[in-house]
């Protein structure tokens, strides 16, 4: 097992590992693989943190990084990160590749000087690489009330003391978080993005329970 940076010779494949990885997970169909595709233009993609897994000579993982922000209560904004989508092909999933994949990218995350991170996911899985309720560390997620413990919005202190010392204090200073816009490029550009999808493989789009609502 290999886990090494993307390279632009991978790019259509990662592609087409991410829409396998995430197909009829979260909707009907996915979107994740277009949002890679155009995210490595974006200026908030981290380029240092674009790994893929290989195994046998065949990717089987990916994941990626980008910069976001945190608006502070007294109004001002600090820079922060995110992460994903990352994938793992269906075929090689709850075998452990995924959590080997993630913390070897933390890790480096970690080396480049990122101190936090945000992210949105199952408490269930990511608790085991050190993420926890974002809302215990006074970081609020943008879409929900202020006062909710938000079980799928996650966050962890890369670096210790990292929140303190940018001027959040559980308490007294929060911040609200909002996704990079980035991730939202399906959504705002349906027509491109049906066109793009249109060039893969046709497959069945479905509605299956655990979808978010529509």
């Amino acid at each position: 097992m290999t886990i090494r940076l993307e390279q632009p010779k991978d790019y259509r494949e990662v592609e087409n590992l991410t829409r396998e990885a995430f197909w009829n997970v979260y909707r009907p169909g996915c979107v994740e693989h277009y949002v890679l595709n155009q995210y490595r233009d974006n200026p908030d993609f981290i380029p240092e943190l674009d790994y893929l897994m290989e195994l046998n000579n065949r990717i089987i993982g990916h994941i990626m990084f980008s910069r976001a922000e945190l608006v502070l209560d007294d109004g001002s904004h600090i820079p922060s990160w995110t992460f994903g989508p990352i994938s793992i092909h269906p075929d090689y999933k709850r075998r452990g590749y995924g959590l080997q994949l993630l913390q070897y990218a933390l890790d480096k995350a970690r080396r480049l000087g990122i101190g936090f991170l945000c992210m949105e996911g199952n408490i269930d899985f990511y608790k085991h690489a050190g993420f926890g309720l974002a809302s215990r560390l006074g970081i609020h997620y943008h879409a929900e009330p202020r006062n909710a413990e938000v079980p799928y919005f996650l966050a962890q202190e890369l670096i210790p003391g990292w929140l303190k010392a940018n001027g959040i204090n559980n308490g007294i200073n929060n911040a609200t978080y909002c996704p990079p816009k980035g991730y939202f490029v399906a959504d705002e550009h349906p027509a491109d993005f049906e066109t793009y999808d249109s060039s893969f493989p046709k497959k069945e789009k479905l509605v299956l329970p655990g979808q978010l609502p529509s």
